[in-house]
């Protein structure tokens, strides 16, 4: 019962607006290959950045002067931006489904009838 209702529950934030938003923001980021690119090699310079700290070092200023370039490249791609509104507007949903799903169970617990039928 609870499964089946979890999937109904999958099927339906499926169908909401905020998850094609996010679907639709994901295919733009993958058609946009230099971005997509530019991705991947910050997220290689966040790890040798992250591995030089591990070791107690300090990055260079040329790694570090780099690495925000970069950064600051991509959050200016609007492709980049349209995910990251995306992402937030469906993360907001999914806080708000949470926040429901709570309530419904703090209802649950105090209610002395069940209704799993």
């Amino acid at each position: 019962m609870i499964q089946q209702k979890a999937e109904d529950l999958g099927r339906q934030i499926g169908q909401t607006e905020e998850y094609k938003a996010l679907k639709r923001a994901q295919e733009r980021l993958q058609e946009a290959r230099e971005l997509a690119a530019q991705l991947r090699h910050l997220q290689e310079m966040a790890h040798r950045l992250d591995d030089t700290l591990d070791r107690g070092e300090a990055p260079s200023e040329e790694d570090r002067t780099g690495y925000e370039q970069l950064l600051g490249r991509i959050q200016g791609d609007p492709v980049y931006q349209g995910l990251v509104a995306a992402q937030a507007n469906f993360d907001k949903l999914m806080v708000r489904v949470n926040e429901q799903i709570l309530d419904g169970m703090r209802k649950g617990a105090a209610s002395p009838i069940i209704t799993l039928g």
